[in-house]
């Protein structure tokens, strides 16, 4: 195109004419710029993937915002992710290939509306965590009031020590100043993995919270266990009593073994999630 609407004897094209030639072309540039595949995944890792989601919606802590992603197993620049679907929906079709900058190898014909926004965070966080391999994004109600406060989250479960290791929280107007506190762009993701630091899991103000994990089960065992741990310690608080919390050294020795039973859990919890129409 030469950046002048194409004519007919003088006139201008039908509006859908012109739109339909700049999607052609959109398409086009997007074509040459999409990222190489690393090949087929896993078709194992996809079923867990999609599990993941199902379990966590099945605990109620991803609804149709939040999101679960895992490192290609074939390529450790590229991840999955369900395109933009509550996680209860999502199929193994709904899964798709990005990069660490979150650009999609092939969109299967779907506009990119159609994916998450705040799939950012997820490519920032393995940029700068080649430790991770699961990426957590969940709105649970039970995180919001310790971001929203100076109150720490602090481990009162053995199940969630990890806690011990320090929750950090991510106040987006001092990075950004006043936003719609989305994660939309890469350098909000940059900004929240950096606050994320070496820390298991990020709170996000206002706004919910950022889990990592060395493994599918594990991201989604911390997920359901870090929610728990925030209804227990703010159950505990209201007792004006005071609180016992684990030691450091406890929580090292427990994440030492943190894996131990975690394949029959994971088991239970797919097979409940999973026979759901």
């Amino acid at each position: 195109m030469t950046g002048l609407l194409p004519r007919r004897r003088g006139a201008l094209l039908p509006a859908a004419i012109v739109h339909m030639a700049l999607a052609v072309t959109m398409s086009a540039s997007f074509a040459q710029q999409a990222p190489v595949s690393a090949g087929p995944a896993d078709p194992k890792l996809i079923e867990d993937l999609v599990a993941a989601g199902r379990i966590l919606a099945d605990h109620g802590l991803l609804d149709g915002w939040g999101h679960v992603s895992v490192r290609h197993n074939k390529d450790p620049n590229r991840y999955l992710m369900a395109r933009g679907l509550s996680a209860e929906l999502v199929t193994a079709k709904d899964i798709i290939e990005f990069d660490l900058d979150s650009r999609p190898v092939d969109t299967h014909g779907l506009p990119m509306s159609a994916l998450f926004t705040e799939r950012y965070i997820h490519g920032e966080i393995y940029k700068r965590r080649p430790d991770v391999i699961a990426v957590v994004h969940t709105h649970a109600p039970s995180l919001i009031p310790f971001g929203d406060t100076k109150v720490p989250l602090r481990p009162m479960y053995h199940r969630a020590a990890f806690i011990a290791f320090g929750i950090p929280v991510f106040e987006i107007r001092e990075r950004a100043g006043m936003t719609d506190m989305l994660i939309r762009n890469a350098a909000l993701g940059r900004n929240l993995a950096e606050a994320l630091g070496d820390h298991p899991a990020v709170l996000m103000r206002g706004h919910g919270a950022a889990i990592t994990a060395p493994s599918l089960q594990r991201v989604v065992s911390r997920t359901i266990f870090l929610s728990l741990n925030a209804t227990l310690q703010a159950d505990a608080m209201r007792m004006n009593a005071p609180i016992t919390y684990l030691d450091l050294e406890e929580a090292r020795l427990i994440e030492a073994r943190e894996g131990h039973g975690l394949a029959r859990t994971w088991e239970g919890w797919k097979r409940k999630a999973m026979a759901k129409p």
